[in-house]
């Protein structure tokens, strides 16, 4: 982005000469509390737009920062915004609304997806959005991975906070292989990524990307396959699979509890450690 803005001035402008830039969808509860706050005490802090012409040669802005205060003064008949007016290209304005979006107190990872995404049609490559909008290079190219895949399920539990996106990544390169999947579930549960309620919620996701796909507007109808001996075996020879993996657990739970129970026959019969 360009250096310090050539001027920065609050002015008092007509609300319909002021575009939005980068439209986002909003959490209507904050946003009603916006309302009401600019209802009862006024605006506490100017939009920031930056001039551009209109197709009437006219003075038009395009709106850099606050959406939802814009929004509200429209809502509340308002004709005129203070408006910090400020020089910025498409370009710079539109990385500085991203910007202001991570910034909030309280965002949703799924606001900023598509900027990221245009930001890497632009061609920023994953540092170059990284270092404009203060996230990890990793986090970057993690969440234009799950947007190349359209992992429109896993990036709304993302959004959600139920997976993390180390665990989404690594569903995402299990693929159909069911044992890579499970081993990317027990790191996600002995991390403590993935607990109780979590847990349940990303198997039945797992589930659901299984019978439907990855996109989350696809509903399509599962066929009823025909019973078949071959289809019998399949499955019983899934459910042995099952029981099998059980019982290796199982197995290997008992041998660590012999440890320590003899571990701590050991030290039981240590007079000295008895006297501690």
């Amino acid at each position: 982005m360009n250096a310090p803005f050539e001027s920065q001035k609050v002015l008092m402008l007509p609300l319909d000469r002021i575009r939005v830039l980068n439209p986002r969808d909003r959490n209507q509860r904050g946003f009603e509390s916006i309302l009401e706050s600019i209802r009862r005490v006024g605006l506490k802090k100017p939009i920031i737009v930056t001039p551009r012409i209109g197709s009437d040669g006219e003075p038009d802005y395009a709106l850099v920062c606050g959406e939802g205060r814009l929004t509200a003064f429209r809502m509340l008949g308002e004709t005129h915004i203070p408006a910090l007016v400020v020089e910025a290209s498409d370009q710079d304005a539109f990385i500085m609304s991203l910007v202001e979006n991570i910034a909030r107190r309280q965002y949703r990872p799924l606001e900023i997806l598509s900027g990221i995404r245009q930001l890497a049609e632009r061609g920023y490559s994953p540092a170059e959005i990284g270092r404009k909008t203060a996230l990890s290079s990793p986090y970057v190219s993690g969440i234009l991975n799950l947007l190349s895949c359209g992992e429109e399920r896993l990036l709304s539990a993302l959004e959600k906070g139920i997976v993390p996106l180390n665990t989404a990544l690594d569903i995402v390169g299990a693929g159909e292989d069911d044992l890579a999947l499970q081993t990317a579930m027990q790191d996600a549960y002995e991390s403590g990524a993935l607990r109780g309620r979590k847990l349940t919620q990303v198997r039945r996701l797992l589930e659901c990307r299984r019978a439907f796909g990855p996109f989350a507007s696809r509903r399509p109808k599962r066929k009823r396959s025909e019973v078949t001996s071959s289809s019998l075996v399949r499955v019983y020879e899934k459910e042995v699979d099952r029981k099998r993996l059980i019982l290796r657990k199982a197995d290997l739970t008992q041998k660590r509890l012999l440890f320590v129970t003899s571990a701590l026959r050991q030290l039981l019969g240590n007079e000295h450690f008895v006297n501690l």
